[in-house]
């Protein structure tokens, strides 16, 4: 069994009959991160991309502008990362702290206001995308989400260029958390991040919609719907926000002028 899944008895029942069964489930634990010796947050997550995780996360929570400012990230144990900075980096740790736990459809709970996230957001260069390429992302993501197919449990995000071409993808029982780790991941292999679009197996919550533009991501695709805050700050930020994206069919609820029909 993957550390990202569990296997539990359960008790099956149809019409007819009841009887045990093995199923798999997504595995769930706390994850507490650190700034040295302070303890920022405990996130609820899926192990495993872990650093990544904690990397996405200084870069969406705007602790951190550049990925660069990471010196490393110690394991403290199973459940405890804590970041060091690089030389000449210092952050107030107390301005970022959160006295509760996170949950895994927490996002950023305890944000003082949408005023302070939008302080931060990384301007997107000018590009366009062709539609054919926009609507085929969420299947293409879909092909990547192994953990998903053991347990119908898992959020999954995957980073896109705009020819479709993944360039990371991760899973995770939170939407956000999954958010969190493939920018993390991709800022290992490009920083700036390239022209790209951010693609979710949920719902575009406004949450997800700050960390995208945090991470100078123009575009942001999921097979479910948005919110009106997420509407409106991808409005705001001039990005590129479809729901409802399945198969050749989806719904442009912010920087249409994004898109572009197939070229040649």
């Amino acid at each position: 069994m993957s550390p990202r899944s569990s296997g539990v008895e359960i008790t099956r029942h149809d019409a007819r009959s009841a009887g045990t069964a093995s199923d798999t489930v997504a595995v769930e634990d706390p994850l507490e991160i650190r700034l040295g010796d302070v303890p920022l947050a405990v996130v609820m997550r899926t192990p495993g991309d872990d650093d990544d995780l904690v990397r996405g996360f200084f870069l969406t929570e705007g602790i951190l502008l550049e990925p660069a400012e990471i010196r490393a990230i110690d394991r403290i144990d199973e459940s405890r990362l804590s970041v060091r900075l690089a030389d000449g980096i210092d952050v107030d740790a107390s301005q970022f702290q959160r006295n509760m736990f996170a949950s895994s459809s927490c996002g950023v709970c305890g944000k003082a206001s949408i005023e302070q996230v939008r302080l931060f957001w990384r301007p997107a260069e000018r590009w366009t995308i062709e539609k054919r390429v926009a609507a085929s992302l969420t299947g293409r993501l879909r092909q990547h989400q192994p953990t998903f197919d053991a347990t119908g449990g898992l959020h999954a995000a995957g980073l896109f260029d705009l020819g479709g071409r993944l360039i990371a993808a991760r899973e995770d029982v939170g939407r956000h958390n999954a958010v969190d780790k493939v920018i993390g991941a991709a800022t290992q292999l490009h920083w700036p991040l390239p022209p790209s679009v951010l693609v979710v197996s949920g719902r575009q919550s406004f949450e997800v919609v700050q960390k995208a533009a945090l991470a100078g991501i123009g575009g942001l695709i999921g097979v479910s719907a948005p919110s009106s805050l997420a509407v409106e700050l991808a409005r705001e930020t001039g990005m590129l926000l479809i729901g409802f994206s399945r198969g050749e069919s989806f719904n442009v609820y912010a920087g249409d002028d994004r898109l572009a029909d197939e070229s040649g």
